[in-house]
């Protein structure tokens, strides 16, 4: 498995069905249904990824359908919010769309004395959003990074500015290609930069947006926009460009079978990262809370928010880390 990206053993146990409007991911059969705990109250906090932001709401409204009891406050900034909260002790849940930074880690471990415990939560195609006018029918990667970034670094021939350097012809050929973003506290803005620009400098005039919803409504309003963003994020008015890994490859769709698969190129898992001593239970609260989120109820939340959600082999990896 590349780091931070997708296994191709993740399609097992996976079943896709046609719903209206394409295709619709089902959950695993094979997942468990939430049985709630007894005496289980009090306050938790989440503070982290925007990408996780509504997802970590519905969880929220699930888990108080079991537990009315509890208050679960959501912050999402951006996932380098989470790694100091967590150390911190101002969050218990630190939502990432990327997996934690060496150096994160290790500043963790020198106040904990050992390792942060990463829950793989969910499936995301990290998307490149145009138009729903735009025409565009396939990007390469060198052609994204050729597009965001300055630097190049996957080698493609030329700078990209403008539509018609994509083969679009008439109203679009002289057109430049307006360019929207994430900030730098974004997990998302750091996984593109890895691997869609091969950790190259982003071009100057990305308009960097604090959310991942702001990226997506600007290429919705503006006609010649170009964009990144969690797949949860797709509205009507923006479409997800299929994706080729090189002018080599065929293109992937930001669909999840081709996620699992492994062949769409910006598949990633959804992470919630929380503090766990060895040989010590978690408290209850964020016990319960990641066991929501494995469960057959928590991945029901996922589809419904526009993820992609984990077969019951992963949820059960990641319920052993936790209890």
């Amino acid at each position: 498995m590349k780091t931070g990206l997708i296994s191709v053993s993740l399609a097992a146990g996976l079943l896709l069905a046609t719903a209206q409007g394409g295709a619709q991911t089902k959950v695993d059969p094979g997942l468990t249904a939430y049985k709630a705990a007894s005496g289980v109250s009090g306050n938790i906090s989440s503070i982290g990824s925007d990408t996780l932001n509504n997802l970590m709401t519905l969880w929220a409204e699930t888990f108080n359908r079991f537990y009315p009891n509890a208050k679960i406050q959501i912050e999402g900034k951006g996932s380098s919010t989470a790694p100091p909260a967590l150390i911190s002790g101002t969050a218990q849940l630190g939502p990432m769309s990327r997996a934690m930074k060496g150096t994160e880690v290790d500043q963790f471990e020198k106040k904990y004395g050992y390792k942060p415990t990463p829950i793989r939560t969910s499936v995301d195609a990290l998307a490149v959003f145009v138009n729903k006018d735009n025409p565009v029918k396939c990007l390469t990667m060198a052609q994204i990074d050729a597009i965001f970034s300055k630097s190049r670094r996957h080698g493609y021939r030329e700078d990209i500015r403008t539509w018609g350097q994509l083969g679009l012809t008439g109203e679009w050929a002289n057109r430049p290609i307006s360019l929207y973003g994430r900030n730098s506290a974004s997990g998302t803005y750091g996984f593109f930069k890895e691997h869609a620009l091969k950790n190259g400098d982003y071009k100057d005039e990305v308009k960097e947006q604090p959310g991942s919803a702001s990226v997506v409504q600007g290429v919705t309003v503006d006609r010649y926009a170009m964009g990144y963003s969690g797949i949860g994020y797709a509205t009507a008015g923006a479409r997800a460009v299929p994706i080729a890994a090189s002018d080599k490859d065929k293109c992937h769709e930001a669909i999840a079978d081709e996620a699992y698969s492994g062949n769409y190129p910006l598949a990633r898992f959804l992470f919630v990262y929380v503090n766990k001593a060895p040989g010590k239970a978690l408290d209850p609260l964020t016990r319960e809370f990641a066991r929501l989120m494995l469960s057959r109820e928590g991945q029901e939340v996922v589809v419904k928010d526009g993820y992609f959600p984990i077969p019951a082999t992963i949820a059960k990896e990641e319920l052993n880390k936790i209890l």
